[in-house]
């Protein structure tokens, strides 16, 4: 079994750093003792996303730049051992109304990351993908040879994304391992998402405006999410191989609301609010991972139960409230 250590003096480069899994990765690299570099997202006001801040920023190599730009990424990639790669657009309603830059920048990006890596003679690449590529579930719970069905632009593109990583380790034997993540949540994370959409409404003191209640999902906290990829990325292990990360329970968002309730303590009235309704046979119903792999392979086990990590979520948002507008995202 793969252990979390091991990380000291090695070179490594996390796209999307500035986002929400990224920058908590990004701390716990540098904890374990890592040189990272961190390519975030060109902003013309200078600004490193959640990286912005955070004391481990300090001991990071910030590289501003795109994915859809090889050149930028290709120079990201120089004198690097591991590629963690996690830039995306990954809010799903979003992708329905922009689906070409959903494709420009998840599969055009995850070509040029891998090109680039192949080029860099990159020891490592761990390519991010999503539970969203399953679609709603054939069965339950859902392992890594479970098909894969594109219910949104985002999906199709996540698909995609996978489908190159797998074709460069195939075809060329670049070392490639994929992380499945299953609905990781936590501090940092965007209001589009469906537990800080309920968490945000709740602390607002509002009622809770969301889409479909029925359809169930297995959530994550994001520390174990983080340590996941650390593991798979830690060896060889997982090369040539695509790994669920998730907890094996699954919620329906109407309990998940009841649990959301009593972490914030608070209670809000729940509507249901059209706009955040997937469009008709796009819903994914049910995901519920099957992590067998991640154990056997990793040694990974979620630690966080979701009670703790809404209870951790909440007081994050509480104290952050006025970075989010609790009713402009859709779930």
């Amino acid at each position: 079994m793969t252990e979390p250590g091991g990380w000291g003096g090695r070179r490594v480069l996390v796209t999307g750093a500035g986002g929400f899994v990224g920058s908590h990765l990004t701390e716990r690299l540098v904890e374990l003792g890592a040189s990272v570099r961190a390519f975030v997202e060109y902003d013309s006001l200078g600004s490193h996303g959640w990286l912005d801040g955070l004391p481990a920023a300090a001991e990071v190599e910030v590289v501003a730049g795109d994915v859809r730009d090889a050149d930028s990424v290709r120079d990201a990639a120089l004198g690097i051992d591991v590629v963690f790669h996690l830039a995306a657009l990954i809010a799903i309603p979003y992708s329905y109304a922009a689906p070409h830059a959903y494709v420009e920048t998840n599969v055009v990006g995850t070509l040029n990351v891998l090109r680039a890596a192949r080029e860099r003679g990159v020891e490592l690449v761990v390519h991010t993908s999503t539970s969203e590529v399953y679609g709603s579930a054939r069965y339950v719970p859902i392992d890594e040879a479970h098909p894969l069905q594109a219910q949104s632009p985002y999906a199709a593109s996540k698909i995609g994304a996978d489908k190159l990583a797998e074709a460069f380790h195939l075809s060329y034997g670049l070392p490639v391992a994929t992380l499945r993540p299953f609905n990781t949540y936590g501090p940092r994370q965007s209001a589009r998402a469906v537990i800080p959409t309920i968490l945000t409404q709740l602390l607002a003191g509002g009622p809770v405006a969301v889409g479909n209640l029925s359809p169930t999902r297995d959530f994550t906290h994001v520390a174990d999410t983080v340590d996941a990829f650390v593991r798979i990325g830690a060896s060889d292990v997982a090369v040539g191989r695509v790994v669920n990360a998730g907890t094996g329970t699954e919620i329906s968002i109407r309990e998940l609301i009841e649990r959301a309730e009593a972490a914030a303590g608070r209670r809000g009235a729940v509507e249901q609010d059209a706009a955040r309704v997937r469009p008709l046979g796009s819903e994914v119903e049910r995901l519920c991972a099957d992590a067998t792999l991640a154990r056997e392979l990793l040694g990974w086990e979620p630690r966080v139960s979701l009670d703790e990590g809404l209870a951790d979520t909440a007081r994050w948002l509480g104290e952050n409230l006025d970075r989010y507008r609790p009713a402009a995202y859709a779930v």
